[in-house]
C-alpha cells in the first residue's frame, strides 16, 4: 500500500534530534513557555519575514486570538462580517464564530480553487470588516488584489496560512507576512508539521503581537495579574522544541514536494482527471495534490483496490454540515461542484520515483465505463 502521508517515515530522520531536545528538556525541568518556545517564535518569524511569531496551541486558536484580539483592540465589533472562502475547511469559519462574528461566504476560482477577488468585492458593504483568505491546499490566494481590496475599503485582511508554510510569491514575500496576521497550525500532517497540535500567529503589528501574546495566556503578562479576558492556548515547549528541529528542513521539503507535483503533472494523462493548476512558481507548496474528476468516487475506490491511498479534502461543503446548517443564505454551485470531484492523491516528500510511476500508471489506465471499476 502506498500510503497517503507516512508521518512515521517523514520524522524518523529527525527521532535523534527529538530525543537529544526531549532529553534537555527533562534535565532543565521547563515545560511551559520556556527557551524552546521562545526560540520557536524567534525562527519562525525570521523564515516568515514577519516582525513576531507568537506560539499557540493549534491553527484554528490561532484564528480565534486574531480575531478576538482585533475585537478587544476596537478595531472589529461583536456581529460585524467576514469574507471566507465557502469551500474552506470548516476551521476558518469556526474561528469567526467562535469570535462572534458572522462569515460571509465567497465562491472561489474554479481554476485555482482560492477565494475569486470579484466574489469578495461583489459581497462587501458597510457590515463587511475583514477577509479571510485561505490558502488552499498550500497555493497563494491573489494577495496582490486581496491587498488593494482591503485598503480600498478600510477592511482588516487575515491569513488563514495554515496549509502554506514557505509559499512566496513573485516579489519574494511568504505566506504570513501578506497581510495584517496570519495564522498557522502545525498539525503533524502540516508541511511544517509538529508531533501533535501546534500553531502560531504572525503579524507585524505591535500592539496586535502584545494582545495576543498576553490573550493566549489568560489574559495575563505578569503571572497572576490578567489585564483582559483571555484564555489558555500556548505553544507546548515539547512542541516547539520539535519544530525547531524541522524548520531548516521546510524549504528543502517545499522544493521536493513541487518536484513531485510537477511529475504528477507531467505524467498523468487521463481525459477523466482535472490536474491542479501549477504556474512552476514558488507560490505554492503543495501541501495537497488535488485533482478532480467527476467519477470522483469510482477513481478512490479504483485507487485503494490497486493499493494507492488517497483522501477527499473535503466531501462536504461548509454550508451543507449540519452544524452550519444556518449559513446557508445563497447558492454555491462552484464550491458545491468542487466538493463533489476533488481527490487528494499521495503527496508528502519521500515518495519514491517507482512509487510515483506506479500512481501515475494505475490513474492513466483508469476507465469509469469499465466493468473492473
Amino acid at each position: 500500500m502506498i500510503k497517503f502521508l507516512d508521518l512515521q517515515k517523514i520524522n524518523e530522520p529527525f527521532q535523534t534530534a527529538f530525543q537529544d531536545k526531549l532529553n534537555e528538556m527533562l534535565k532543565e525541568g521547563w515545560f511551559v513557555l520556556g527557551k524552546e518556545t521562545a526560540l520557536f517564535e524567534q525562527n519562525f518569524a525570521e523564515y516568515c519575514q514577519t516582525k513576531y511569531a507568537i506560539g499557540v496551541g493549534n491553527g484554528l486558536d490561532a484564528l480565534i486570538l486574531i480575531f478576538k484580539s482585533y475585537l478587544h483592540l476596537g478595531k472589529l465589533q461583536k456581529g460585524d462580517e467576514v469574507l471566507v472562502p465557502a469551500n474552506t475547511y470548516i476551521a476558518s469559519i469556526l474561528s469567526i464564530l467562535e469570535a462572534g462574528l458572522i462569515p460571509i461566504l465567497v465562491e472561489p476560482i474554479e481554476k485555482t480553487m482560492n477565494m475569486c477577488p470579484r466574489q469578495a468585492e461583489m459581497q462587501i458593504n458597510s457590515r463587511v470588516k475583514a477577509i479571510l483568505v485561505v490558502h488552499l491546499y498550500g497555493q497563494l490566494a491573489d494577495m496582490e488584489a486581496f491587498n488593494l481590496l482591503a485598503q480600498k475599503n478600510g477592511l482588516l485582511l487575515i491569513e488563514d496560512a495554515a496549509q502554506a508554510h514557505g509559499a512566496q510569491d513573485l516579489k519574494g514575500i511568504k505566506a504570513g507576512n501578506l497581510s495584517d496576521a496570519a495564522g498557522f497550525s502545525f498539525y503533524p500532517g502540516k508541511n511544517l508539521g509538529a508531533l501533535g497540535d501546534a500553531g502560531a500567529v504572525t503579524t507585524n503589528d505591535d500592539l496586535l503581537a502584545k494582545t495576543i501574546r498576553s490573550m493566549r495566556n489568560y489574559g495575563s503578562e505578569k503571572k497572576y495579574y490578567n489585564d483582559i479576558i483571555g484564555i489558555n492556548s500556548r505553544l507546548d515547549e515539547i512542541q516547539a522544541a520539535f519544530l525547531n528541529v524541522k524548520l531548516p528542513a521546510l524549504n528543502f521539503e517545499n522544493e521536493k514536494r513541487r518536484s513531485i507535483a510537477k511529475f504528477y503533472i507531467q505524467n498523468i494523462k487521463n481525459k477523466h482527471i482535472k490536474l491542479p493548476y501549477f504556474n512552476n512558481k514558488l507560490d505554492h507548496v503543495f501541501h495537497l495534490f488535488v485533482v478532480r474528476c467527476a467519477f470522483r468516487d469510482l477513481l478512490q475506490n479504483y485507487l485503494e483496490q490497486a493499493g494507492i491511498q488517497t483522501l477527499i479534502h473535503y466531501p462536504v461543503p461548509p454550508h451543507q454540515q449540519k452544524a452550519l446548517g444556518f449559513l446557508i443564505s445563497n447558492s454555491y454551485p462552484i464550491t458545491e461542484k468542487i466538493h463533489q470531484e476533488v481527490l487528494s492523491l499521495p503527496m508528502h516528500h519521500l515518495l519514491t520515483e517507482s512509487e510515483l510511476h506506479y500512481i501515475c500508471e494505475t490513474i492513466n489506465q483508469f476507465d469509469p465505463y469499465a466493468s473492473e471499476n
